[in-house]
């Protein structure tokens, strides 16, 4: 029988740093023929083009995250991300940008900015008929808390510190990386609750997981929606 759910279809995963939250939900995706959205990717293209523009204020990152003209891709195999009609796909996920990212993400208003954006996003996917998996801080509360499955991906800091790491390659060394990936969840959970799965949340821990286990995992709980 096929894995294909319903069109309408809303996942929304969850986690810190290094849990292997992109990787699952681009998985989930093409098993079951959704659109993907990394919602961290938005944070991350403001967080680009601050450091292009040389703004730190809360005030300018929250005028900058407004007047953004933000484009994002949700297909999983193929998600662009253009940023005033940039491409920084690749950019953003340079270790320098990694590194602030947490400056803008810290600012309430600008979550607020882009929190609205990726609801709009999942609407708009929704009403063209497809269902869209989404990742990221605050999607299984604050983005979307009425999605039909809701997780939270965790894993042993040691396991996604050597995740991130493996990422980057030896662009970085590892005790930047796990600078970066502890310093940015405490940074984070300051606004957004990643940490503890809320009501009715699944907690899938991958330390001990592959991919395509952990993807597995996701797909089992999205058959049991429409069972």
């Amino acid at each position: 029988m096929s894995e294909q759910q319903p069109s309408t279809l809303v996942i929304a995963i969850d986690g810190p740093s290094g849990s292997g939250k992109s990787s699952t939900a681009k998985g989930v995706a093409r098993r079951l023929g959704l659109a993907f959205l990394d919602t961290g990717s938005m944070y991350r293209a403001c967080a680009w083009q601050a450091a292009e523009d040389g703004v730190s204020d809360a005030a300018d990152l929250v005028a900058l995250a407004r007047a953004a003209d933000l484009q994002v891709g949700t297909d999983p195999d193929d998600a662009r991300v253009r940023m005033n009609g940039t491409d920084v796909t690749e950019a953003i996920r340079l270790p320098q940008i990694s590194a602030e990212v947490s400056k803008v993400a810290v600012v309430p208003e600008v979550r607020g900015e882009l929190v609205r954006r990726q609801r709009e996003i999942v609407a708009d996917t929704l009403a063209g008929g497809r269902g869209i998996v989404l990742e990221g801080r605050d999607t299984t509360t604050v983005v979307t808390p009425e999605a039909d499955v809701r997780v939270l991906l965790v894993a042993d800091p040691d396991a996604r510190v050597a995740r991130r790491h493996a990422e980057l390659g030896e662009v970085v060394d590892v005790a930047a990386v796990s600078d970066q990936v502890i310093r940015r969840d405490r940074d984070d959970s300051t606004v957004a609750a990643f940490t503890e799965a809320a009501d009715g949340v699944v907690v899938v821990d991958s330390t001990e997981l592959t991919l395509e286990q952990v993807v597995d995992a996701v797909v089992a709980l999205a058959g049991k929606v429409h069972a």
